[in-house]
């Protein structure tokens, strides 16, 4: 005679095996997701040091085409036309700037002269003067220090 064999076949994972996978998970996420947020956020601040770095070197073609940088009132909208074909006659038939370059969080840069040199300003995250740690200000006169 022949003896009946049962065979038990499992299928799919039970529900504490699941829940240990979601807490490994979870904690995984825990520990790795902070790293990858302030790496985004610093991506976002050097890439507002290379579009000021930018934005620097036609200020400096300005400069050398007119003798002096704008004014603060004028603007990095002088770079996009010509604010006083008589204050700058010697400013290029081209533009400088096709249109005025934003931050990295959408936001217009400020323009400021100082006497024969000039700051750019992005109020970086969260787009008001000041802040800390994300949120402080990027200066052009200190990105690349």
């Amino acid at each position: 005679m022949q003896k009946n064999r049962i065979v038990s076949v499992r299928a799919g994972f039970s529900l504490i095996e699941l829940l240990i996978v979601i807490v490994i998970l979870g904690g995984l996420v825990a520990v790795v997701a902070p790293g990858l947020m302030d790496s985004a956020d610093q991506a976002k601040r050097d890439t507002v040091c290379l579009k000021m770095n930018d934005i620097g070197k036609r200020l400096d073609m300005f400069k050398l085409d007119n003798g002096v940088y704008p004014d603060t009132e004028e603007g990095l909208q002088a770079l996009v036309a010509n604010p006083d074909p008589e204050k700058y006659p010697n400013y290029r038939a081209k533009p400088y700037l096709k249109k005025l370059p934003k931050d990295s969080w959408k936001t217009p840069f400020v323009y400021i002269k100082k006497g024969d040199s000039f700051d750019l300003v992005s109020f970086a995250a969260d787009r008001k003067e000041g802040g800390e740690e994300n949120n402080k200000d990027i200066l052009f006169s200190t990105c690349n220090k």
